[in-house]
């Protein structure tokens, strides 16, 4: 596969965290191999080793700015093909605790792209890297380390088709993106290593899927649908256009309070959502396919970052190191993320240093989505976990924003900006905004503040958002 004398980096997992990571690996190797069970080059439908492409998968805005940055032009490209688009704060009709989210474009660009679709466009743009090569249909049955083992020089890959025997890709990087089933763990403790730390949070759920093709369109100019599941509700859904003339529904319930995959019991389902914009519009659309379930019982952190020793020579990124709830759609934004951070580390001329790669990746890839889920999960009281004050505060906090966000369009915007990772927790704790959150939430607020921080008389939100 290739000149064993080039620089070679192996990505195991050929997935969208697998590709991005492909992508700024081939700015510093002359080689970069692609390995996967699937068959990849011009699939364009679902693939059996993705089994959430048959659901909706949400780019967040921070995910196509970066998507943007490594791909260049794949945005339009992507809109030429048939995907729709809207900006996430002010073309969504967002429900949250059953209420609707006041209207702001936030510059929040939303591609409404299926997870085929979306794949198929980014796997293209890297096939033709130079240097990349795609090892499609092969078992990935382990890695390579050197004799002291403090090393890793290869994976172990074999041919599905029976025909070919195992064989050894040598590598000077090896980078993990086999997702949630990442056997990396294992093989490292087999080398002596210590287990790395993992954290769960059960939180039973469980999501269904289905395509149609509208006779009426209930959108009104709007991109999406999208009734958050609460503490009192814990049902939701995403109702949004997609590539193909398509409208996609996916609508879940959490802690075993799943959507039944019957037409007529999903139909019953529906209108049990905080709206009845969805279950309107499915009584007038035809189905194009059968209802799909898919079962997500517990979140998963493996906390790399943590370990006192690690070989050389690999990495791991994507769902292989964190797996979040996939309703808030942040593991390919958080995939994307990943790869910014393996460039970073990208020295010319030196491997990088695996415990540092880690740490970073807590920092600038994974923690601040990893705390924002965490909170909301813990908000609904058959979630078991820790609720320390950090998470009851922060809990308490995010239900004011919530509030304030049904009252006024600028407080919604921001919260959407850093529901899409635009922006982090602070600008909400920026006094201008903070003092606009408490006048929206806490009715009883008194009149010092609004005199310092009421909005301008100008501002077009103020009859809707300021109230004496």
């Amino acid at each position: 596969m290739g000149d064993v004398a080039k620089t070679r980096a192996v990505v195991l997992g050929g997935s969208l965290a697998g590709l991005f990571a492909a992508r700024v690996l081939s700015d510093a190797y002359d080689e970069v191999v692609i390995v996967d069970r699937d068959e990849l080059i011009g699939v364009q439908g679902p693939r059996r080793g993705c089994p959430q492409s048959r659901h909706i998968n949400g780019l967040l805005a921070r995910g196509q700015q970066v998507m943007e940055e490594l791909y260049p032009g794949i945005t339009e490209g992507l809109f030429a093909d048939g995907v729709p688009t809207g900006d996430l704060a002010g073309d969504v009709r967002w429900y949250f605790n059953g209420k609707p989210l006041q209207r702001q474009h936030a510059g929040l660009v939303c591609v409404a792209a299926s997870r085929p679709k979306l794949e198929h466009h980014i796997r293209e743009r890297t096939r033709v890297l130079p240097g990349v090569v795609f090892a499609e249909r092969h078992d990935i049955l382990g890695l390579e380390f050197s004799p002291d083992g403090s090393r890793v020089t290869g994976a172990k890959v074999q041919p599905l088709d029976g025909e070919g025997e195992p064989q050894v890709l040598s590598a000077d990087l090896v980078v993990d993106a086999t997702g949630r089933g990442s056997r990396t763990p294992i093989w490292l403790e087999a080398q002596g290593y210590p287990r790395v730390e993992e954290e769960r949070t059960k939180i039973g759920l469980g999501y269904v899927t289905q395509h149609y093709r509208l006779k009426e369109d209930p959108y009104h100019g709007d991109l999406s649908i999208n009734p958050v599941a609460n503490k009192d509700l814990p049902r939701g859904a995403i109702f949004t256009k997609t590539d193909g003339d398509r409208v996609e529904l996916t609508t879940y319930g959490i802690l075993g309070d799943h959507p039944p995959t019957d037409q007529e019991g999903l139909y019953a389902w529906l209108k049990t959502l905080a709206t009845p914009d969805i279950y309107d519009a499915v009584q007038n659309a035809e189905p194009l396919d059968e209802p799909v379930a898919f079962r997500f019982p517990t979140t998963l952190r493996r906390r790399y970052e943590k370990m006192t020793r690690f070989p050389d020579g690999l990495l791991v990124t994507g769902d292989a190191v964190c797996c979040f709830n996939p309703v808030y759609a942040q593991g390919m934004t958080v995939a994307a993320l990943s790869a910014l951070v393996i460039r970073q580390h990208l020295h010319t001329g030196a491997l990088p240093d695996p415990l540092q790669y880690f740490a970073d990746l807590a920092g600038n890839a994974i923690n601040q989505p990893w705390e924002m889920t965490h909170t909301v999960d813990m908000g609904f009281p058959g979630v078991e976990g820790e609720r320390g004050p950090a998470v009851r505060v922060a809990g308490a906090f995010l239900g004011l924003v919530q509030e304030a966000a049904t009252k006024d369009p600028v407080v919604a915007g921001a919260y959407m900006r850093g529901a899409g990772l635009i922006d982090g927790p602070e600008e909400l704790m920026k006094p201008p905004m903070l003092a606009r959150i408490l006048w929206n939430a806490l009715p009883w607020v008194g009149t010092p503040a609004r005199s310092k921080h009421r909005p301008a008389q100008n501002d077009r939100t103020l009859a809707r958002s300021a109230k004496p």
